[in-house]
């Protein structure tokens, strides 16, 4: 019986040491937030931990980054497991590029020559359009002059 006590009391102790030192969940998302900072490629990873789960959410530059940011984590003593939400960010979109005016200019005269009713002028990237047009042209002459990429058409024609 005396044996058993002292098993048992060991035990316990071992029980309550082995709990003890378990790290915090709050200390253990501190540490994956400092390896993120360190890191560049781990730039938009936000980790919140709840009983040794790191969930990742944010938005990094790539399906690499995603990768380095759950690697990072996982290695973070305390964690248990990773559920990974990154998503990844939508690549930048190409600048609109507006044609100068001496080009427009061309461009406006050689869309508008099969249309002896319609004058056209540019300044400042934008084409303004006065006279008149048959409504069956329109449609043709506005493809035309906007694939010239001018920043605005000021459309004053009459229909006809």
């Amino acid at each position: 019986m005396k044996i058993f006590k002292i098993f048992f009391a060991v035990f316990m102790l071992a029980s309550i040491s082995f709990v003890g030192c378990k790290p915090k969940d709050s200390t253990v998302q501190k540490n994956i937030t400092d390896k993120f900072s360190a890191n560049p490629d781990c730039a938009g990873a936000i980790a919140t931990v709840d009983d040794g789960v790191a969930t990742l959410t944010g938005e990094v530059k790539d399906e690499m980054c995603k990768n380095t940011a759950e690697t990072t984590a996982k290695n973070v003593k305390g964690v248990k497991s990773v559920v990974n939400n990154l998503t990844i960010a939508p690549p930048p979109s190409a600048p609109v590029t507006v044609s100068p005016d001496n080009n427009l200019n061309q461009g406006v005269i050689d869309a508008t020559k099969d249309f002896p009713d319609v004058k056209a002028t540019v300044q400042d990237g934008e084409i303004t359009l006065t006279g008149s047009i048959k409504r069956s042209d329109l449609t043709k002459l506005m493809q035309s002059l906007n694939s010239l990429n001018p920043k605005k058409i000021n459309n004053q024609l009459t229909i006809k």
